[in-house]
């Protein structure tokens, strides 16, 4: 049977990095981890050496909180998000209701398009500049959303999690086609604001619209809105004439037509040179955003990583040479797959060297000995994880209090085997065992979700049934 994946959630190939690089900044700042059990269902897994990095610090992210911290920080991400978004909508209203005003007084249509375009077109150019300058540099908005996403999870594990994507955005250099995806989407969501409420407003309120200047003519002005205009023209808005143009600087027309000229024009060119570059370069940095994505790939060479590889990636294993192994281990049959569990093991956890063992044990069950020291317990592991049995029977002795490294040491034999059950042993002749004692054993393997019994397992070995 093969190992269940370490990781309940579905993670993307960029959060898999993403929490690899995390826990190789915390271990960089912190200290080596306690990671013998990770190394040694990495390394059971198989696969390059990346490969196994990243199982590793997978399994370390959701043994030590990080992967928790995943989920809270995409859920802090999304309601910054969220944040973001409304301020983008009530801008984008704002800018219209600053272009047109209560329709009290006429329209001035350069100030208006001013204020509709000014600072859109002012921070586009900024962004261009900044990507052509600045790199992968987050950017204040940027910073803003990273910082509102850590304040908003409540995780202290969220610590290394913003760093570790920066970094990790920056190797295909990411982060500029993430930063525009988040740039050219609020500014999209103001603009297209922008744009319902301008309709809204035409149409429900009369609007005159005039132009004014002291220092140029009529017909700069003409020139003027025909070359902004020529464009939305093709998608089949107005464009007004040059006689409508001129009469426009001397006072708002009453007409029906030339207002309908005017609002046309002016929706046009919002459209034409606000929402439409803004759409493509969102399309433009999703696209690269994804392509950028699928060619990532684990820096095997960075700090850190160069000291996991004899942990990993033994050099007997890199010759394809593997230990044999211990001759009271059962082996799988010949032609078996290494991961499936078969057959039926038998192993005891620290019991008084007084005691007789092993039982007499039927045909076809393995006794794996007496688990007494690190080496041996470190010898069982390694094997399991190369032949996990179907049913593995642990023998304690109830007499021992339930300390956390013997429960350390069940939890990981049973996630080595198809199915676990711990026999507790029952006291030698002329002894008893503590009633409180045995009573916290069967709540540490409770809560272990360990099945146990004072009864002997052999025939569930024997057979699988009871």
């Amino acid at each position: 049977m093969s190992e269940p994946d370490p990781v309940p959630m579905p993670l993307s190939p960029l959060d898999r990095l993403w929490l690899t690089e995390a826990i190789r900044l915390r271990e960089e700042h912190a200290g080596p981890l306690e990671d013998g059990e990770a190394n040694r269902r990495a390394r059971a897994a198989g696969g390059n050496l990346a490969v196994r990095i990243e199982r590793r610090a997978l399994l370390l992210a959701e043994r030590d909180g990080q992967l928790q911290a995943l989920r809270h920080w995409r859920q802090g991400a999304q309601l910054a998000l969220a944040a973001l978004l409304l301020l983008a909508m009530l801008s984008g209203a704002g800018l219209a209701l600053a272009a047109l005003g209560d329709g009290q007084r006429p329209v001035n249509v350069f100030w208006a398009l001013g204020s509709l375009l000014g600072l859109d077109l002012l921070l586009l150019l900024g962004w261009a500049l900044g990507l052509l300058l600045a790199g992968d540099s987050a950017g204040a908005l940027g910073r803003l959303w990273l910082w509102l996403s850590e304040k908003l999870a409540r995780d202290a594990q969220a610590a290394q999690l913003a760093p570790a994507l920066l970094l990790v955005l920056q190797r295909r250099r990411l982060g500029r086609w993430g930063l525009g995806l988040l740039v050219h989407g609020l500014w999209l969501l103001a603009l297209l604001a922008a744009l319902a409420t301008l309709l809204a407003l035409l149409v429900t309120r009369r609007y005159g619209f005039v132009w004014e200047s002291t220092l140029l003519g009529g017909e700069t002005f003409i020139a003027l809105t025909e070359a902004l205009g020529a464009l939305p023209a093709l998608l089949g808005f107005n464009l007004p004439d040059a006689e409508l143009i001129r009469a426009s600087g001397d006072t708002a027309l009453a007409s029906e037509a030339a207002r309908h000229a005017w609002a046309g024009w002016l929706l046009g060119v919002l459209l034409v040179y606000g929402l439409l570059p803004r759409l493509f370069l969102l399309l433009l940095c999703l696209w690269c955003w994804r392509r950028g994505c699928a060619a990532l790939q684990l820096d095997v060479e960075l700090p850190g990583y160069g000291l996991l590889r004899e942990r990993l990636q033994p050099g007997s294993e890199r010759l394809g040479v593997c230990d044999a192994a211990p001759a009271r281990l059962q082996q799988p049959p010949a032609g078996s797959h290494a991961r499936e569990s078969q057959g039926a093991l038998l192993v005891a956890v620290e019991l008084d060297p007084q005691r007789p063992w092993p039982p007499a044990l039927p045909q076809g069950i393995g006794d794996a000995g007496v688990i007494d020291s690190r080496e041996q317990r470190q010898r069982l592991l390694e094997q399991l994880s190369r032949f996990p049995p179907a049913r593995l029977a642990i023998a304690c002795d109830p007499r021992r209090s339930p300390d956390r490294g013997s429960l350390a040491l069940l939890g990981e034999l049973a996630r080595s085997a198809g199915s676990t059950r711990v026999w507790l042993l029952p006291a030698p002749p002329g002894e008893s065992l503590d009633g409180a004692r045995l009573g916290d054993w069967h709540a540490a393997l409770d809560q272990l979700h360990l099945a146990h019994s004072d009864s002997t397992p052999l025939n569930w070995l024997e057979t699988g049934h009871d």
